[in-house]
């Protein structure tokens, strides 16, 4: 039987968890019931972006939909096919007018070099923020995102990210949901490992819909 690897990655992951629970029994039990981590890792570049593009404000089953069908009309997956595809046809794969604009955005962003993966990832979290924010469609959530799950960095919150804010609700008793703002001051405490925090909360709010509880 071959043997399983233990990445360095996966090494810095264990000990940050180990750090964070150590600090905060509440994510100790959240880590205790969401159990081992679900994998977010995604390869950096351009079809990672359109998919997280598509996946803005749907659920992950309607958005792996809608990107199954993307994927198969730009065969080979590159921005110049994309783009040949034209808003109509982008449209007629299940995306929205709004998406199918970002995605052709984002597609001209990379045909004409203005982004490059390569370049993105030398560059400090903040930095790749405001390189892709300046596409069309692209804010500072589906950055983080891409910061998180593409470029593997372990000190960023997606504070914007609904599923956090529910289960930072349930989990620390708060009587609604924290805006963007109070959970990234809750987020502090986190630190340097806010990404890894992150995917703690991911998993408990994972938990809590399996058991039927409202988040």
């Amino acid at each position: 039987m071959a043997r399983t690897r233990t990445t360095e990655r996966e090494r810095r992951i264990a000990g940050a968890v180990a750090v964070l629970t150590a600090r905060d029994a509440d994510l100790a039990r959240a880590r205790e019931i969401g159990g081992p981590f679900h994998d977010r890792s995604r390869k950096g570049g351009f079809e990672t972006l359109v998919l997280l593009i598509v996946e803005q404000q749907l659920s992950l089953a309607s958005a792996a939909a809608i990107m199954g069908r993307v994927r198969e009309a730009v065969a080979p997956f590159t921005p110049e096919i994309l783009l040949g595809l034209g808003e109509d046809r982008l449209r007629g794969l299940g995306l929205s007018r709004a998406k199918a604009e970002y995605c052709r955005a984002l597609a001209r962003a990379f045909v004409t070099g203005d982004l490059e993966p390569a370049r993105l990832a030398r560059l400090d979290d903040e930095a790749v923020v405001a390189e892709l924010t300046r596409v069309k469609g692209i804010g500072r959530w589906t950055a983080e995102i891409y910061l998180l799950s593409a470029l593997g960095r372990l000190d960023v919150l997606p504070a914007g990210d609904l599923a956090l804010q529910a289960a930072a609700r349930h989990l620390y008793g708060l009587e609604e949901r924290p805006k963007a703002g109070a959970l990234r001051e809750m987020g502090e405490n986190w630190r340097p490992y806010r990404s890894v925090a992150a995917r703690i909360l991911w998993q408990y709010y994972r938990a809590l819909k399996g058991r039927d509880v409202a988040p």
